[in-house]
């Protein structure tokens, strides 16, 4: 029955994307993000949904050319867009060239998608679609990893999605914890109480589920990104005050062998994990300093590690968004990578800017400051995980691209308000507000 229905909804949403294509860009996104035929047992499981869903939105949005606008122009767009350049011309330069098409073409797709989001998502509600359905695609998930790790005590472990870029505990505890910046931010945004208590659960539930992920990396990125939630939130005396009542509750909950686990964080160099990953990190290192291109997508193997890392023998994944970049596509790599979330984090302020004080322009401040929140949390978390190309850090840049290019289409006239007589109106006060609809 699942199987069936969620085939029947893939399928069902094709003639409405066909006739808006923004619809497609959406159901992308949740696709991607949550992997929902992942959740099923039957057919649906290795069924194409993605394909179905970017296929015709593609379509879709050659029919309707014309209503389509160019990608979002501004300075982190632009070094996105010479990333993926980059990750092509790295290609040929690949050690293992005949194993890294895989990888090559899942990226490829993942990016050739979010440029395609930033040219059908134009308008101020598809906007706000879009965020609901990037927060939720993995507070849903956070809901379900929380509900587990409550029920369980903590004993066992929260996974991701099979086959996915989150599939691992580490990786999806980091998605929990970027999400739940996104899900404030929903929270903050509605009036239904029902609506807000049900995010304040997914919230809780995935701060939950990021602790029932066992993941040494993932308790760094939450004191991270909860420090700066709470810096960046509105209400910082009340947030204060919860987090420090819940955040004791949430750790006392854990089992002993989670604490155990935590506890070899200030004792790594007897953790043969934490050893590992240093060894896949001087191995990167090693590899771009010898290989201007670095070696392509697919290097974590013997023959790589025999060449370039100080125990051989002793073979890992990168487990760090920057020695992978660095490793996969050298120092030129990495610098561009390092240039998308700086500029991102930048246009975030900009953003911030322009926006802050005026009631009407709330929704993008808020935004802003909620992905900074995520962006904090990734830029720790990722540094003990290979997440290079996960698609919610690059949402996050989509999302305010288009914020970016709707201010810009929908000018807006700001009252000063001075004192004057009753009913006078003065040279630098307009009498009524441009409003924004």
């Amino acid at each position: 029955m699942r199987d069936l229905l969620l085939v029947g909804f893939i399928l069902g949403s094709v003639p409405f994307i066909l006739k808006r294509p923004w619809i497609g860009a959406v159901m992308w996104a949740w696709v991607s993000l949550m992997n929902p035929h992942r959740f099923t047992w039957g057919f649906a499981y290795n069924f194409q949904v993605a394909m179905i869903v970017g296929a015709a939105t593609l379509l879709s949005l050659v029919m309707h050319l014309k209503e389509v606008k160019a990608p979002p122009r501004n300075a982190a767009m632009v070094a996105l867009g010479i990333f993926v350049l980059w990750l092509n011309i790295t290609l040929p330069f690949s050690f293992n060239l005949n194993e890294v098409y895989g990888m090559w073409d899942k990226v490829m797709k993942i990016m050739l998608m979010l440029f395609v989001t930033g040219m059908l998502i134009i308008e101020k509600k598809q906007i706000q679609v879009l965020i609901w359905v990037v927060a939720l695609s993995i507070g849903l998930l956070g809901l379900k990893g929380g509900i587990f790790t409550v029920l369980q005590g903590g004993e066992n472990r929260v996974w991701g999605p099979a086959g996915s870029f989150i599939e691992g505990n580490n990786e999806i505890g980091l998605a929990f914890i970027m999400a739940i910046p996104l899900m404030y931010y929903l929270h903050e945004q509605v009036t239904d109480k029902r609506i807000r208590w049900g995010v304040l659960v997914c919230i809780g539930s995935s701060a939950a589920a990021a602790l029932g992920t066992h993941s040494r990396g993932a308790l760094l990125a939450i004191a991270a990104m909860t420090f700066f939630l709470w810096l960046k939130s509105p209400r910082k005396l009340l947030n204060g005050f919860i987090i420090l009542l819940l955040s004791p509750l949430l750790y006392f909950f854990m089992p002993d062998k989670w604490h155990d686990r935590m506890a070899t964080i200030e004792t790594y160099e007897e953790d043969a994990s934490a050893m590992g990953r240093i060894n896949a990190w001087k191995m990167a290192y090693n590899l771009a300093s010898d290989n201007f291109f670095g070696g392509g997508f697919q290097i974590y193997d013997g023959n790589t590690f025999a060449r370039y890392a100080p125990v051989p023998e002793d073979v890992h994944a990168a487990h760090s968004v920057y020695f992978q970049i660095l490793g996969e596509h050298g120092f030129v790599g990495l610098f561009l990578y390092l240039l998308v979330g700086f500029l991102t984090w930048r246009l975030a302020n900009r953003l911030i800017k322009q926006t802050d004080g005026k009631s009407d322009l709330r929704w993008i401040s808020l935004f802003c400051r909620m992905s900074q929140v995520s962006i904090a949390g990734f830029a720790v978390g990722g540094a003990f995980l290979s997440l290079a190309y996960f698609d919610l850090t690059y949402y996050l840049l989509i999302i305010m691209s288009t914020m970016d290019r709707w201010l810009k289409m929908n000018p807006i006239t700001t009252a000063i308000k001075l004192p004057l007589a009753a009913g006078q109106v003065g040279p630098l006060q307009t009498a009524s507000t441009e409003r924004r609809t």
